[in-house]
C-alpha cells in the first residue's frame, strides 16, 4: 500500500515537473490539463475497508462503517480504517441478559454461558444442564441454577470440590495407621484421614489443598530428619501415604501447576478442568529429576472433568532396601560379591488414573546422579521402583533408556516410587598384572634374600646405612612374602584381617626405614656428622611407630582389615588413610631430604672436579636422582590407584611394575653398584672355584696315583701286581 502511494506521488511530481504546464493532480492530454482519477488509477488506495472518492486534483478517503482511521490526520496519503470495538467503547445494543461479541467492522449479541435463545429470538432463557443425565454421574444429584449447575455426591463420593464434575468413590480407609508406625506418621494418616472424611458427603468441607499439601511435606521433612524411615516395611508405609495423600490433595489444588519445597522435599503438581479431557505432554521437575508423559495417560479411560499429575522427590532418603528381581548380566558367584547403592534422588509419581500397573504408553524420567560415575566393567545403572508387595527395589517394568556419567534415563511402563541404582561388580585383575605382580615378586624375594646375606655378613661394608638396608630388606621379604601367598586368601575372614595386619605393619615398618636412611643420608651429607644413630632408638623407628599405628587401628575399626576382593586395609570410612597418611608423609619429607641431599653433592662435586662437563653431572644426577627416590618410596606416589574400584590404568601399572621390583632394585644399587661389594663377590666366586679346582685336581691325582700302582713291578721279584 505505502508503494503504491509513492508511485502515485513519483507520478504526480513527474508530471508537474513536466515544463510545469499541468497542475498537481492533472494529466496534459491534447494540449490541455484534465483531471486525474486517483480512485482509478491506483486501486486500494486507501487500503481495506475504506472508499476511496475523487476531487479537481486530488482524492480523499473516508472509512467504512464500523471502522475508524488509524490516524488522526486521515489523508489520502496516509489514511487507513481499523476495526472498532463495539464490546470495548460500549457503544453497542445488547441487551443486559446477553454478551457482546466483537466482530470485524460490528459486533453480535450472544447468550451468556448457561443461557440459550429463546425461540422468538426474543431474548435468553436458563440451559437446564441436569436433562443429561450423565453431567454429574450415577453417583450424585444435579442442581440446576440459573447459568449453571451443581453436583452433590452420595454419601461416599466426592469430585473433590470440583462442584461440577462427576464424583467418584472415595476410600478413607487408606490413612489407616499401624500400631508400629512412627507417631509423626500415625498424626500424618489422621490428619488425611480426616481431610479425606470431610469431602465424604454432599457438604463436606475443610482444609484447602494447599494447606494440606503444606501439613503433609511438613510431616515428611520430620520423618525424613529423623530417621525414622528405616526398613522396607516402614518405606512401604510412607511412599504408600505420600502416594495417597497426593490423591487427595491433588484435584483441590485451585492453580493449574502448583510448586512446593521444603527443607526434605520437593513436589511439583499439574492440574487441568475442563469440560473436554486435556491431550498433549506434561513435563514436571523435582529437585534433580524429571517427568515426563501425555495428559492422555494421565487421564486413563475415564475423565470424572478433572485430572492432575504429580511428582514428590526427596532429599533425605538414601535407604537401598533389599534388592529383589534386579536383573544382572554378571554371574551368580559375582553377583553375591556385588554392592548396590542410590545414586538418584527418589522420586513418586501419582496422576489421576487409578490404573497405573500396566500404562497404555511408557513415561519418562530423567534422574541426576548424585556421584557422577560412568558405567565401567565395575559400575553398572538400573532403573528401579520400590516393589511394596516384596519389599525391596525391582527393575521390573523399568527399562534402561540412556544414561551417561551424570544422567539416566528410565522409561517405565507403570507408576510407582523411582530412582537410580547403582551396582558395583568387584573388577577382575588382569592375567598380565597378576603374572607381572608374581613374577616380579618372585625376583623380589630372591634379589632381598641376597641383600640381607649381603648386609650381614659382608664385613667390609658394616656401618649405620647397611644396619638400615639389613632391616628394609627384611621388612620388604617378609611383605612381598605374605603378599604373594596370602592377598587372596579372602575366604577365610580371620586369616584374611591376620594378612593384611601384616601388610600393614611391615609396609609401614619398610617406609620408617627409609625414612631412617634418609635422615642418616642427611646428616652425612648436610650436617657431615660422623657419628652413627643408635641401633635402639633405629629400631623403636622402624617397628615401633607401625606397631603403634597398627594397634590404634585394629581397636578403632578392626573390620577394617580384609575387604571382600583382598586382603588388605578396606576403603570404607578412610580407613584407607591409616596407610596413605604415613606413607605421603614419609615420602615428602625424603622427598625434601633428597633434593637438598643432591644439591649440596653438586656443590662438592662442582668444587672436587672443576673441569667435569655439565651434561655429565645432569646425567649422573639424574640416574641418582631416579634410583634415589624409587629407593626413599617415590614409587608409592602411584600406590592410591591400587585397590580402587577405578584406576588410571596406566598408574596401576607403574606401580605394580616398581613396586613389585623393588627388592631387585635395591639389590642393583647397593650391592651390584657398590664396589666393595662387588669384591667382596668376586672374593667368594673365587673361593668357590678354587675350592672346586682344588677338590678337581686332588680327585685327579689319586686316580693317577690308583692307575699307575698295578703298572708297578715288584722289585724283589721282578713281576708285575697285575
Amino acid at each position: 500500500m505505502e508503494l503504491k502511494r509513492a508511485l502515485l506521488l513519483l507520478a504526480l511530481f513527474l508530471e508537474f515537473s513536466d515544463s510545469h504546464k499541468c497542475d498537481i493532480g492533472h494529466d496534459r492530454r491534447n494540449n490541455s490539463c484534465i483531471d486525474t482519477d486517483e480512485c482509478v488509477m491506483i486501486p486500494d488506495v486507501c487500503g481495506a475497508h475504506a472508499q476511496c472518492f475523487n476531487t479537481h486534483g486530488s482524492y480523499y478517503c473516508t472509512c467504512n462503517e464500523g471502522f475508524q482511521s488509524k490516524t488522526a490526520n486521515f489523508t489520502a496519503i496516509t489514511g487507513e480504517c481499523e476495526d472498532i470495538n463495539e464490546c470495548f467503547m460500549n457503544t453497542h445494543g445488547c441487551s443486559d441478559d446477553k454478551v457482546c461479541m466483537n466482530t470485524v467492522g460490528s459486533y453480535e449479541c450472544r447468550c451468556r454461558n448457561g443461557y440459550r435463545l429463546t425461540r422468538t429470538d426474543a431474548g435468553c432463557e436458563d440451559i437446564n444442564e441436569c436433562i443429561n443425565p450423565d453431567v454429574c454421574g450415577r453417583n450424585a444429584q444435579c442442581n440446576n441454577t440459573f447459568g449453571s449447575y451443581t453436583c452433590k455426591c452420595d454419601q461416599g463420593y466426592s469430585n473433590y470440590g470440583n462442584n461440577q464434575s462427576e464424583c467418584i468413590e472415595m476410600s478413607c480407609d487408606l490413612f489407616e495407621s499401624d500400631a508400629e508406625s512412627p507417631g509423626k506418621l500415625k498424626n500424618l494418616l489422621e490428619l488425611l484421614r480426616s481431610s479425606c472424611e470431610s469431602l465424604h458427603g454432599p457438604d463436606g468441607h475443610g482444609l484447602t489443598g494447599e494447606q494440606l499439601l503444606e501439613n503433609v511435606f511438613t510431616t515428611t521433612d520430620e520423618l525424613l530428619l529423623d530417621g525414622k524411615i528405616a526398613g522396607g516395611e516402614m518405606l512401604s508405609q510412607f511412599l504408600d501415604a505420600v502416594e495417597n495423600s497426593m490423591r487427595l490433595i491433588g484435584p483441590q489444588l485451585r492453580e493449574p501447576v502448583t510448586r512446593m519445597e521444603t527443607h526434605n522435599t520437593f513436589a511439583e503438581v499439574a492440574v487441568a478442568r475442563n469440560q473436554t479431557p486435556p491431550s498433549g505432554h506434561v513435563t514436571l521437575s523435582a529437585g534433580s529429576a524429571h517427568f515426563e508423559t501425555s495428559w492422555e495417560t494421565v487421564v486413563g479411560k475415564s475423565y470424572p472433568g478433572f485430572a492432575f499429575v504429580a511428582l514428590v522427590g526427596y532429599k533425605d532418603l538414601n535407604t537401598s532396601g533389599l534388592l529383589h528381581n534386579v536383573n544382572s548380566e554378571k554371574p551368580d558367584d559375582e553377583e553375591r560379591s556385588v554392592t548396590y547403592q542410590l545414586n538418584s534422588e527418589v522420586v513418586t509419581a501419582v496422576v489421576s488414573n487409578t490404573e497405573t500397573k500396566h500404562l497404555s504408553e511408557p513415561v519418562t524420567l530423567v534422574f541426576t546422579h548424585v556421584e557422577d560415575r560412568a558405567e565401567s566393567g565395575g559400575v553398572a545403572y538400573s532403573c528401579v521402583y520400590w516393589n511394596e508387595y516384596e519389599g525391596a527395589w525391582s527393575n521390573e517394568g523399568c527399562v534402561r533408556a540412556e544414561s551417561n556419567s551424570t544422567h539416566t534415563v528410565c522409561s517405565c511402563s507403570h507408576l510407582s516410587s523411582f530412582a537410580v541404582l547403582m551396582a558395583l561388580y568387584p573388577l577382575q585383575d588382569s592375567f598380565e598384572l597378576v603374572l607381572i605382580t608374581r613374577v616380579g615378586l618372585v625376583l623380589s624375594l630372591v634379589c632381598l634374600f641376597l641383600c640381607i646375606l649381603t648386609f650381614k655378613f659382608c664385613r667390609s661394608i658394616k656401618g649405620t646405612r647397611t644396619s638400615i638396608h639389613l632391616h628394609l630388606s627384611i621388612c620388604l621379604f617378609i611383605a612381598d612374602l605374605v603378599f604373594l601367598c596370602g592377598i587372596s586368601s579372602t575366604q577365610n575372614k580371620v586369616g584374611c584381617g591376620i594378612v593384611a595386619g601384616l601388610l600393614h605393619f611391615f609396609f609401614l615398618s619398610a617406609f620408617c626405614w627409609m625414612l631412617l636412611e634418609g635422615v642418616q643420608l642427611y646428616r652425612m651429607v648436610v650436617l657431615v656428622f660422623h657419628t652413627t644413630l643408635k641401633h635402639l632408638y633405629m629400631c623403636l623407628v622402624g617397628y615401633g611407630v607401625p606397631l603403634v599405628i597398627v594397634i590404634i587401628s585394629a581397636i578403632s575399626f578392626s573390620k577394617g582389615y580384609g575387604t571382600d576382593r583382598h586382603c588388605w586395609l578396606s576403603l570404607d570410612g578412610s580407613f584407607i588413610w591409616s596407610f596413605f597418611a604415613p606413607v605421603c608423609i614419609i615420602v615428602i619429607l625424603n622427598s625434601f631430604v633428597f633434593i637438598i641431599t643432591v644439591w649440596k653433592l653438586a656443590e662438592k662435586f662442582a668444587s672436587l672436579n672443576p673441569d667435569l662437563s655439565k651434561l655429565r653431572n645432569i646425567r649422573g644426577f639424574t640416574v641418582t636422582a631416579v634410583a634415589q627416590m624409587c629407593v626413599l618410596g617415590g614409587m608409592w606416589v602411584f600406590g592410591c590407584f591400587l585397590f580402587q574400584e577405578e584406576g588410571t590404568q596406566v598408574a596401576l601399572y607403574l606401580f605394580t611394575i616398581l613396586n613389585s621390583l623393588q627388592g631387585a632394585l635395591i639389590f642393583f644399587m647397593h650391592c651390584l653398584l657398590s664396589k666393595p661389594v662387588r669384591e667382596e663377590y668376586c672374593k667368594l666366586i673365587t673361593r668357590i672355584c678354587s675350592r672346586k679346582e682344588k677338590k678337581y685336581s686332588e680327585f685327579s691325582t689319586n686316580q693317577s696315583s690308583n692307575s699307575q700302582q698295578p703298572l708297578r713291578s715288584n722289585q724283589t721279584t721282578g713281576e708285575s701286581k697285575i
